[in-house]
């Protein structure tokens, strides 16, 4: 009876430490930490055990991320019509199974390349469900002041785990085998899914529609979240950004590598621990976020970041030998810093201001714009590298990934201190309040 995280039906949490919103925290940072394990361990099993080639490899990737473009859509519509947090321990089991897939096909003697094309896919598809339905249950967690808070937890976690994950890893393809490996991340989508099973909290129950009523269609659904999206000028002038930023960024995260080991020379271990340090400003981004809200204001904050605190991120092709090779972290770590800090504001207003009915739809459009541009940006950065050079195209990139931050200076956001958010209170607290 005393237990602060048994909630009737139909309250929320007073604070984002509540047991459900713990369970839930807690979940996704083992997967997050098993779903880096296998980053590094899938293409090493294509590479090590199936005798794959550079090509053969780039596909895996494709197969995952084109499940945005192909499936983020209508996966918002099923999100909206269906209870959460029962979507997502179908996704975790799923993805359980699946990942699992792996392994066991290689103690029998079975495992193919195309077992693991489809294993990428397949798994890219229930993520895209996953992290819809995630971004849409949410808020029946916290109230909307609290998601500001939330929301950066969540991504400090997510950034600590690609700390911690490619270490882990990586001890783990050492002892075990690159597929015995992926056996840690099938167990952590067990462990979500159980973490999920165990929040008491319930949903709130859709509306029934009116006797009579025809079901809207997927289509006509769809076109209502791009339509919202379209209505919203900082929903719109957001996504315009985070798809615009994504494009260039994986330019840097596909060239990086091949610039400092090609050109630099420098060794693989060197390379892991310049791109980790991303990991780290994203870590920090998520610590800091709500702080700077607070004292800068939750709006202005998401343009500052991508327009003043993003520029180290020129230094990037600078990267040089010697001391010169701490230019590619500074970088770096400004990028993921600024990045998060915008996103967690964005993301929070998004969670805050869209009707929950609209809600998975919204996040779905979001989803399709921003990592739908992630497939076409390493496929551009790839052609110009080719035709300009790697240094040239890594020029490119930063520079067009720090412009894109305009979409938000130019945006209403620069005349407001705090993101509006629904209900008594029009913004976000201010510092002290």
């Amino acid at each position: 009876m005393g237990d602060a995280g048994a909630e009737t039906e139909g309250r929320r949490p007073r604070a984002p430490r509540d047991r459900d919103f713990l369970l839930l925290w807690s979940g996704q940072t083992v997967s997050e930490v098993g779903s880096q394990v296998s980053v590094l361990a899938l293409p090493l099993v294509a590479v090590v055990l199936l005798k794959a080639t550079a090509f053969q490899v780039g596909l895996l990737s494709v197969a995952q991320t084109s499940a945005y473009l192909l499936v983020a859509l209508p996966a918002g519509a099923v999100v909206d019509r269906v209870a959460k947090r029962r979507l997502m321990i179908g996704c975790d089991l799923a993805l359980c199974a699946v990942i699992a897939s792996v392994p066991l096909g290689h103690a029998f003697g079975t495992l193919t390349l195309a077992q693991l094309y489809g294993v990428a896919f397949v798994a890219g598809v229930l993520s895209v469900f996953f992290s819809i339905a995630y971004q849409s249950y949410l808020p029946t967690l916290l109230e909307a002041d609290q998601l500001m808070s939330g929301n950066g937890k969540l991504a400090a976690t997510q950034s600590a785990a690609q700390i911690a994950g490619p270490g882990l890893g990586a001890g783990l393809v050492a002892l075990v085998g690159a597929a015995g490996a992926m056996t840690a991340d099938a167990l952590s989508f067990a462990v979500s899914a159980a973490s999920l099973s165990a929040i008491r909290g319930r949903e709130p129950r859709r509306p029934r529609a009116a006797a009579g009523t025809p079901r809207p269609t997927l289509r006509a659904q769809i076109g209502a979240g791009l339509a919202h999206v379209a209505r919203d000028p900082v929903l719109r002038h957001s996504l315009a950004f985070t798809g615009t930023a994504n494009f260039f960024v994986i330019m840097v995260e596909t060239l990086g590598p091949v610039y400092l080991i090609r050109t630099l020379h420098l060794g693989s271990s060197l390379v892991g621990l310049l791109l980790a340090l991303g990991a780290v400003g994203g870590v920090a981004g998520g610590v800091a976020a709500k702080g700077l809200a607070r004292k800068v204001g939750s709006a202005r904050v998401s343009w500052l970041a991508m327009t003043v605190m993003s520029l180290p991120g020129l230094l990037i092709p600078l990267t040089g030998r010697g001391w010169r090779v701490l230019l590619f972290g500074a970088g770096w770590i400004s990028w993921t810093f600024s990045s998060t800090v915008s996103s967690i504001s964005l993301t929070s207003y998004r969670q805050a201001a869209c009707p929950p009915d609209l809600l998975g739809r919204v996040s779905a459009a979001a989803r399709w714009i921003n990592w739908g541009t992630l497939p076409l940006g390493g496929l551009a950065g790839g052609a110009l590298a080719t035709s300009l050079g790697v240094r040239p195209t890594l020029w490119l990139a930063v520079i067009g990934g720090c412009c894109a931050g305009l979409w938000l200076f130019f945006s209403p956001l620069r005349g407001m201190r705090d993101l509006p958010l629904p209900g008594p209170t029009a913004v976000l607290p201010a510092a002290g309040a």
